[in-house]
């Protein structure tokens, strides 16, 4: 990776103007930032070419015992730091040494917090351990984290692409609402002018059967009355009689004996 300083002295843009007397140039140099490093931008995704599990960083603060220490960082992924972490950590310039051990205890923004146990192992006894010091850290459970951290965030983005649709249509509906409004009535108008088309038909076709019934009505009451008229003319009356007709001559009071009468004996 290029610094800005470098990149400043390796890019700059001529202009040559010519005039009646010579030549003579003007040198147009952007005005890049004079700190930070000058890397392709990736849009907050995961590097495949970098390994995030190696950083460094500068001891900004410690305690008198010399056990906890805050670490100064220009590349804020240590946010996803956890307490509790596991790191290894060399002093910068002295690879030779080992590593030393610590533990994550606070995560701020471009700072977080160590407690080390021991420092022999990556410095030396004799030697006074400062303020400023530049290390060079080791975490795979970073590296693990900001992999992490990839992937949820592209799950943010397209749950933000969700919702940007979502406010899309919103917006859009708001925006040509009274042109909906305008449409939807007339539409509605539209069914309303059918209905009242169908209706007006519904009632002259009930209008014109009501006429139809009326004079089917007199015509069935009338065949109705004459067919009253046949059945009582053309009904057969019955030919047995209801009363004995010799009984009723017999209590007439003629002066006619019992019969049969009592037979005498000799």
């Amino acid at each position: 990776m290029t610094t800005f300083g470098q990149f400043r002295l390796g890019l700059f843009f001529c202009a040559i103007f010519t005039l009646s007397q010579g030549a003579w140039a003007i040198i147009v140099d952007p005005k890049f930032p004079d700190r930070g490093l000058v890397t392709r931008d990736n849009r907050g995704e995961i590097d495949p070419d970098i390994n995030y599990e190696n950083f460094s960083g500068r001891v900004s603060d410690k305690d008198d015992a010399g056990k906890i220490f805050k670490i100064q960082v220009e590349n804020n992924n240590t946010k996803f730091f956890r307490a509790g972490d596991h790191v290894k950590f060399k002093v910068n310039l002295k690879g030779n040494l080992d590593y030393c051990e610590g533990h994550v205890r606070n995560v701020e923004d471009f700072h977080f917090t160590i407690y080390v146990e021991r420092l022999d192992p990556c410095h030396s006894r004799d030697s006074y351990f400062k303020r400023g010091t530049v290390l060079n850290f080791v975490s795979r459970t970073l590296g693990l984290r900001v992999f992490e951290a990839s992937k949820y965030r592209e799950q943010l983005i397209v749950r933000k692409e969700d919702f940007l649709k979502q406010l899309n249509d919103i917006n859009h509906f708001l925006w040509t609402f009274d042109q909906q409004k305008v449409q939807t009535a007339m539409k509605y108008d539209e069914e309303i002018n059918r209905l009242q088309r169908e209706k007006r038909k519904a009632l002259d076709d009930m209008i014109s059967l009501k006429h139809e019934k009326l004079i089917l009505q007199n015509e069935l009451m009338t065949r109705l009355t004459d067919l009253d008229g046949n059945l009582k003319f053309y009904r057969v009356e019955r030919q047995d009689l209801m009363t004995d007709r010799w009984n009723l001559d017999h209590d007439a009071g003629l002066p006619v004996g019992q019969r049969p009468q009592t037979p005498k004996l000799r």
